[in-house]
């Protein structure tokens, strides 16, 4: 794998590690301070896309370093892109603003990218 498609898997692998962990980690009340579209969905539903988040992170990252499945690393990263392009319908469903559109649209293209060159 070339130095700029390693440099994009561990900028998503942290990306989604990070989000996934936080919807993980947080009730949905605290989460409701910086995510307004955590009243569209129950706690068990931002759990189970937390849980998605970081299984996909997982399913960049390992394979890559363990030299093994291979396979694994385009298909987790369409996983991401399909749950960034749900996160991007989701955003402009309850109306927010593009501010908030854009990082999971960015974070899609960027793993759609990732899925097509790997």
């Amino acid at each position: 794998m070339s130095v700029p498609l390693w440099i994009l898997l561990i900028v998503l692998t942290l990306a989604f590690l990070a989000s996934g962990g936080l919807k993980l980690t947080q009730p949905k009340e605290s989460l409701r301070e910086r995510m307004r579209w955590v009243e569209s969905f129950s706690s068990t539903q931002i759990k189970a896309i937390g849980g998605l988040e970081v299984l996909g992170a997982l399913g960049l990252i390992l394979p890559a370093v363990a030299k093994t499945a291979h396979w694994l690393i385009p298909t987790a990263a369409l996983g991401l892109t399909a749950m960034m392009i749900g996160a991007s319908i989701t955003h402009i469903r309850i109306k927010d603003p593009i501010s908030q559109v854009v990082p999971s649209a960015v974070l899609g293209v960027l793993s759609l990218v990732l899925a097509l060159f790997v």
